[in-house]
Parts: structure tokens; C-alpha cells; sequence
């Protein structure tokens, strides 16, 4: 039985050679617009009109040509549904089994210094984008192309697996086309966006130079900052290394938390998850499992991730996705999703989801704060923690269990606001404290925490990102449960602290360094 392949691009590369393989071995009949059609034909590929296909002409110079319910249909339908099949058959609808599209170039388009905005919005494709987006939808029986280079990979497939190719790859290039179309929808609004006149009066906004201004590009407007009555803009390059696949556009609040999340994730190797509210961790794990990770870190405290940001340091797979979609949450980030995931989170229409592209560990990058009159700048605290360099302070010596939980809990509570305290078990939180004026009421929230969640803090080791400047906040400590704990060091009363550690047969590390948060 013969397949069908609807194929409309604009470049071109390599396509006659891919056609006439599946012509030829793999007995497709080809359904082609325009251009394409013309090319193929000259080549000798015989080739059918979709207009025959659909039974309406193209119309409107070829702004509508493909949106209709015999293309949409022949995508869409689920071959395992015989109520599918059954409407098919009745509306006389033909399955759709490979689509073959890229887009109109608009990037190329508006990149040319004199284009004109009538020759960028012609440059915009809906038609190509809803045959994409359709195809990858039912990626379980369409095969969807959307770059030349992925021909020859589709071809090897055919000649392998027959001429529906294997799920696996089919899987892959839906994942691609989801990318490829979220890519080009922000170029579209970022161009749409840039046309406008009506920017933020930066002006208003007080300690913000014009020099700034002129050498840092304007990468998008918001809508506002921290609260409704400031404006606000972000400037720079942020979509380099982040790129949004859904959700609601980024608030100034959003930007802020995403930037913490990367850099917090940053600090891992193993799979990790870590959950977040107004920039602070409030629970982060790490496991082989990451679906484990989550429920360890969202263990920690189950009620400040709601309306949060969930990051993750692997794909995020089907499973974990119908894991967190139970809790509502303002933004995901990871480095990829899962095909099973998108269509899982795209239920949660405005659910945020970021993939991140480029990691954030560069020496380059710096911390830029406004203050009265002028700018602070400051190098990005990246300093990793070498156990050889720390110091055993106590009597006891701490155990290989008590070392990792130090090691993990002094990875997160650098990124916690000062004063900043984690209980940290061997790969996961237990408890965290931050911001407050007192570092032991900062402990005292990190116990309150843990109580509320049902979390044990016996064993734990806790961390503190600058010293300890009395001997009560150890002693609540090990009251609380922790043998263990890691702090800098460097206080006049050093010695007090040490002694109370070892009347309480703690074993403390100090590692002269702090990561003050401010």
C-alpha cells in the first residue's frame, strides 16, 4: 500500500536525491505546493498538487494553500482509533505518513540591513509551522523533516526498519521540530517586538547610564519589574542561553529566578533537581533516578514550591513530568524535555518551560548591581569547594556519610541568602534557613522546616555560609540532630565553637571560605 509524503520547502538542499529514494524504494506518492512541486517535476518526480488533495485551490498569493482538514486530518489522525479511521474514511481523508517542511526564511529575511516590515511579515509561515507542529504530534505514526541535514539519517531508518522508519527517530525529529518552531516563533515576536516605538522610559528608571543603554542591546521589553508600578527591560543576550518551548511570556521576577536556578544547578554532576522561591533553594537532591531526586528535594518543603521554579540538570522525561505537573509551579528548567514530557506540561497552558542551552559556569560572566549614583561589579562566585583544602577542626573525625552531606549542603547553601543555613543528608536537604538578621534564627526556620515536613534531622550535617559567631547556633544544631558541620571558620570565638563540637562529639570541617549572599 502506498504511502504518502507531503513535502513544501524553501531550501532546497538535497531534496531531488531524498525524493526520488522514496519514490523509487519506498513506493511514497509525493503531494507537493509551489515551488517544490515545480523543482520536482523538472526532475523528472511525478508529483500530485495539494490543491488535488484538498479540492481548493491556493488562494490568497499562497497564504492559504495547506490549512485544511484533509492535510490537518491525514497528520493528526491515530491510526490505533478506529473512530479515527472510520471519520477519515468517511470525510475521504488520506493518511499523511512523512512531512517534509522548513520554513520560510524569516531570520535570513529580517536580518538584511534595508528589509522592509511587508517583505518580514511575508516572510512569516503559518502553514509550514501547523504542518510541523501536527506531524510531531502524532510523531507515533508521522515521520516530520524539518532540516535537509536529517535526510540521509531518515533514509538509513527507511532502508532498516521499512518505509515507516523506527519510533525512536520519529521521537527525535518531533523533539527537533518542537525547538526549531519555538526558535522561530521568538525570532517572529522578537522582530514584531523591535518595530515598536513605544519602548520603557529607562529614563525613570533611576542609576541606569545611558552608556549602558547604547553598548548593551535591548533583547525585550516586560511588561513590568518587581511589582506592577516599575518598568522594566532586559538587556543583553539572555536567550542565548536560555530558550523558552511554552508558557507565558518571562516576567522580570522569572528572569531573576531562572539565572539563580542555572547557577544552583551548576554546582552538580549527578542528576539533580532542585526547587526554588524568590531566588532561595527551599529543597534540592541528587540521584541516579532524577524522578528519586524530585521526590527527595520536593521532600524537603511541600508547600513553598508553590508558584515556584523547577530545575533539573537532566531531560525530563515523561515520568518525572506527571510528577510535577501535580504541583503548580510558574517555571521548569532543564536542558532538554522529553517528546512524552511537552505533551504532559503543554497541558499547563501557561506553565513556563526553559530549556537551557549553554551551561553558566564561565569565569566571564560577573554580578552587576545598581546602587545610588553608580554601578558594583563584581566576578560571579564560582569557587568550588576542595575537601583537601579543608580543615578538620574537632576531636572526632568526620565519617565518609558525614563528609557528603557537609560536601552537598555547603554546595547549596552558597546559594541561599545570607544568613544562610542548610541541613543537608547525604545527597539531599532536609532543611533550610534564609535571610534572616540571626543566623540561629536562620537554624531555627531550617528546624521549623524540617518539623513541617516530617523530615528527621538526626544524622544530618549542617552548613553555614560564614561562621558561626557564638557557640549557641552549634549547640541548637546539635540539638536539633546533626553530627556533622561545615562553616568557614575565622570568628574571635572560634575556639568556643570548637570546644562546644566536641562536648557534643560533633565533628566540624572549617573551609575558609564564606559565600556571604547578600
Amino acid at each position: 500500500m502506498k504511502k504518502n509524503a507531503l513535502i513544501s520547502v524553501s531550501d532546497k538542499t538535497g531534496l531531488c536525491p531524498f525524493v526520488k529514494e522514496l519514490v523509487e524504494n519506498f513506493d511514497y506518492r509525493i503531494y507537493s505546493t509551489g515551488g517544490t512541486a515545480r523543482l520536482l517535476r523538472e526532475e523528472g518526480i511525478e508529483v500530485t498538487d495539494v490543491s488535488d488533495l484538498t479540492g481548493f485551490p491556493e488562494i490568497m498569493e499562497g497564504r492559504v494553500k495547506t490549512l485544511h482538514p484533509k492535510v490537518h486530518g491525514g497528520l493528526l489522525c491515530r491510526r490505533d482509533k478506529k473512530e479515527h479511521l472510520d471519520q477519515a474514511e468517511k470525510q475521504s481523508i488520506e493518511m499523511i505518513d512523512l512531512v517534509v517542511v522548513n520554513l520560510y526564511p524569516f531570520e535570513e529575511t529580517v536580518a538584511k540591513p534595508d528589509v522592509s516590515q511587508e517583505d518580514a511579515i511575508e516572510n512569516i509561515d503559518i502553514g509550514g509551522p501547523s504542518m510541523l507542529r501536527s506531524a510531531a504530534k502524532n510523531f507515533e505514526s508521522v515521520t516530520v523533516v524539518c532540516e535537509s541535514s536529517d535526510y540521509e539519517e531518515v533514509l538509513n531508518s527507511f532502508r532498516e526498519n521499512g518505509a515507516e522508519g523506527s519510533v525512536a527517530l520519529r521521537r527525535r525529529l518531533a523533539r527537533k521540530v518542537y525547538r526549531r518552531t519555538s526558535e522561530y516563533d521568538r525570532a517572529i515576536a522578537d522582530y514584531l517586538e523591535g518595530t515598536e516605538s513605544d519602548e520603557p522610559d529607562l529614563e525613570a528608571i533611576s542609576g541606569f547610564p545611558k552608556i549602558f543603554r547604547q553598548e548593551i542591546p535591548l533583547e525585550q521589553k516586560l511588561r513590568y519589574g518587581e511589582n506592577p508600578h516599575q518598568q522594566a527591560a532586559l538587556y543583553g543576550n539572555f536567550s542565548e542561553s536560555f530558550r523558552q518551548l511554552q508558557g507565558k511570556a518571562l516576567s522580570f521576577n522569572n528572569i531573576i529566578d531562572i539565572s539563580a536556578a542555572a547557577f544552583l544547578i551548576g554546582e552538580f554532576e549527578k542528576p539533580t533537581v532542585g526547587i526554588l522561591k524568590h531566588t532561595n533553594p527551599c529543597g534540592v537532591a541528587s540521584d541516579l533516578d532524577l524522578c528519586a531526586a524530585w521526590e527527595k528535594a520536593f521532600a524537603t518543603d511541600r508547600q513553598a514550591p508553590f508558584g515556584g521554579i523547577i530545575v533539573c540538570n537532566q531531560t525530563v522525561t515523561g515520568e518525572l513530568a506527571e510528577r510535577v505537573s501535580k504541583i503548580f509551579c510558574e517555571v521548569i528548567i532543564a536542558p532538554d524535555f522529553s517528546a512524552e514530557a511537552l505533551e504532559i506540561l503543554g497541558k499547563k497552558k501557561n506553565l513556563r518551560l526553559i530549556v537551557a542551552q549553554s551551561g553558566l559556569r564561565s569565569g566571564s560572566l560577573q554580578d552587576i548591581r545598581s546602587v545610588a549614583g553608580g554601578l558594583l561589579v563584581q566576578d560571579r562566585d564560582q569557587k568550588r569547594l576542595q575537601p583537601a583544602a579543608c580543615t578538620v577542626v574537632t576531636e572526632r573525625q568526620p565519617t565518609d556519610e558525614e563528609w557528603a552531606s557537609m560536601l552537598f549542603g555547603w554546595k547549596v547553601v552558597k546559594h541561599v541568602k545570607s544568613n544562610a543555613i542548610v541541613y543537608a543528608g547525604a545527597e539531599y536537604t532536609v532543611g533550610i534557613g534564609a535571610g534572616q538578621m540571626s543566623r540561629v534564627d536562620s537554624s531555627r526556620i531550617a528546624v521549623w522546616k524540617a518539623g513541617e515536613a516530617g523530615l528527621s534531622l538526626k544524622g544530618s550535617a549542617i552548613a553555614s555560609d560564614a561562621f558561626f559567631p557564638f557557640a549557641d547556633g552549634l549547640a541548637a544544631a546539635a540539638e536539633a540532630g546533626a553530627t556533622a558541620a561545615i562553616q568557614p571558620g575565622g570568628s574571635v570565638r572560634d575556639e568556643e565553637v570548637i570546644a562546644e563540637a566536641n562536648k557534643r562529639g560533633m565533628a566540624m570541617v572549617f573551609t575558609g571560605v564564606r559565600h556571604f549572599r547578600h
